[in-house]
C-alpha cells in the first residue's frame, strides 16, 4: 500500500515500515561513526521501541556490541492498516542486529504487568544469565497497577493554579495563548503510579530476586527538568511530582543493589520531539527556538546523540558528573547559560509572523514526522510498501 501521513492533533495515526528502518539504519551510522564504548555488554531496555529507550538499544548493540533485550508496547499492522512506529522500529533494529551478529530479543506487552516481568526474566535465565545495564525509558498516559487491578491515568496540570502562556501549533505555525487548569483530586497522586519510580524499582526487585543482576550492574532512568518557561507546566506540575519520585527512586535502588557493587542513576535529557513531548503544551514552542538557537551554536542534539554522548562519556566515560542531587545532566548544553538567555530573549518576542524567521519550526515539523517514519531523507514515499513486517523474535 501507499502509506501517507494522517495526523490528529499531536499524534500521528500512521506509520511508515520503510522510513521507520531509514530512521534505525542513520542512528546506527552514527553510533559507529564515533567509535566503540567500552560499555555494558548484556542490556534489558524497558521502553525500547521509540525515543531514548530505542536510542539506547541501538547505542549499546552498535557502540559496545551489547546483547540487547527490549521491552515494548506496540501494535502490529493488519492488512490495510500500518502498525505503530515502535513495532517497525523495533523490526528494523533486531533485523540489523541480526545482521550484525548480535543477540536481539523483544517482548511486546505491558511493561507494567507482572507477565511481562516474568517474561523477561525467563528469556534472561535461558539466554543471558544476567544482565549488567537495565535502561528504563517508560512513557505511558495510563498504568494497570500489577497488584490491585486498579487503573491509574497520569495528567498533564500545573499544580495550585491555572496556568497560561503561549503555544504553537506545529502543524498551521500559529502562535496563541493557551491556559491549562490545575491539577484537582487525586490527579497529582495518580501521575506520580503511573510515571513514578515505582515500576522501575518492580523491574529491579524482580531482577535482583533472580539473581539476573550481574556484579557491578548499573541501572539508569530518564528525567527533564527544562527551563523556567515550562516549569509551572512540567517539573512543578503533575508530570514533575511523578519525575521527584522517579529520582527519590534512584537512591532506594542504589541501596538495594550495594550487594552486587551496583548502581541506580537518573539522567537529566534534554527537551527534544518526541511523542511524549509533542503532547506537552508550551514545549513545542519552546523546542522550535530552541533548536534555533542550539543549530546556531552547532551544539544541537536528537536522541541517538544525547545518548551516545551519555554512554561514552558519562555513563562509561570515566567521570559521571553528578549535580547536587545526584543526577547526570546530559542536558547540559541545553541548560547553558548563554542559550537559555537567548531562548528567553526569543519567546518575550514570538508571534505567528515571526516564528518561522525566530525559531525553526520546520525542524520540529521534521523531527514529528521523522518519528513515525516520514519525510526521511531517502525514502520513496511513492512506492507501494507492505506494510506487514515481523519483528524477527516475536512469532
Amino acid at each position: 500500500m501507499i502509506i501517507e501521513p494522517r495526523t490528529r492533533g499531536f499524534i500521528c495515526l500512521t506509520s511508515h515500515p520503510t522510513g521507520c528502518e531509514q530512521n534505525i539504519i542513520n542512528q546506527i551510522a552514527h553510533v559507529k561513526s564515533k567509535g566503540k564504548i567500552d560499555g555494558a555488554k548484556k542490556v534489558l531496555v524497558i521502553g525500547s521501541s521509540t525515543g531514548f529507550g530505542l536510542a539506547s538499544r541501538i547505542t549499546s548493540a552498535f557502540g559496545s556490541d551489547a546483547a540487547t533485550i527490549g521491552v515494548f508496547f506496540d501494535k502490529p499492522a493488519t492488512e490495510g492498516r500500518p502498525g505503530s512506529p515502535g513495532f517497525y522500529n523495533t523490526a528494523a533494529f533486531e533485523k540489523h542486529a541480526n545482521e550484525a551478529g548480535l543477540y536481539a530479543k523483544s517482548i511486546n506487552g505491558d511493561a507494567f504487568s507482572n507477565e511481562i516481568k516474568e517474561q523477561v526474566v525467563n528469556l534472561i535465565k535461558e539466554d543471558l544469565g544476567q544482565i549488567d545495564l537495565v535502561i528504563y525509558s517508560l512513557a505511558s498516559p495510563v498504568r494497570k497497577h500489577p497488584t490491585t487491578g486498579k487503573r491509574f491515568k497520569s495528567v498533564l496540570k500545573p499544580i495550585g493554579g491555572e496556568f497560561s502562556n503561549k503555544t504553537v501549533d506545529f502543524h498551521t505555525g500559529i502562535v496563541s495563548e493557551i491556559s491549562i487548569k490545575p491539577a484537582e483530586g487525586e490527579d497529582v497522586e495518580n501521575t506520580v503510579t503511573v510515571m513514578g519510580g515505582e515500576d522501575w524499582k518492580m523491574w529491579m526487585d524482580a531482577l535482583q530476586s533472580e539473581n539476573l543482576l550481574a556484579e557491578g550492574a548499573k541501572t539508569v532512568a530518564y528525567s527533564y527538568i527544562g527551563p523556567e518557561v515550562t516549569k509551572p507546566v512540567y517539573r512543578n506540575g503533575t508530570i514533575g511530582a511523578a519525575k521527584d519520585h522517579l529520582e527519590a527512586t534512584a537512591f532506594t535502588i542504589s541501596d538495594d543493589l550495594k550487594s552486587i557493587g551496583g548502581k541506580a542513576y537518573v539522567s537529566v535529557n534534554k527537551a527534544l520531539v518526541t511523542q511524549a513531548s509533542s503532547a506537552i503544551p508550551v514545549i513545542p514552542l519552546y523546542i522550535s527556538l530552541l533548536y534555533k538557537v542550539m543549530k546556531g551554536k552547532g551544539i544541537h542534539e536528537g536522541c541517538i546523540e544525547q545518548i551516545q554522548r551519555l554512554y561514552s562519556e558519562r555513563l562509561f566515560g570515566g567521570d559521571l558528573a553528578l549535580d547536587s542531587k545526584g543526577r547526570v545532566r546530559i542536558d547540559d548544553w541545553e541548560m547553558r547559560e548563554d542559550v537559555q538567555a537567548e531562548v528567553t530573549e526569543l519567546w518575550k518576542t514570538a508571534t505567528t509572523e515571526n516564528l518561522s524567521e525566530i525559531g525553526d519550526l520546520d525542524g520540529y515539523s521534521n523531527d514529528f514526522y521523522n518519528l513515525f517514519g516520514f519525510k526521511v531523507n531517502g525514502v520513496d514515499y511513492a512506492a507501494d510498501v507492505n506494510e506487514i513486517v515481523d519483528v524477527p523474535s516475536i512469532q
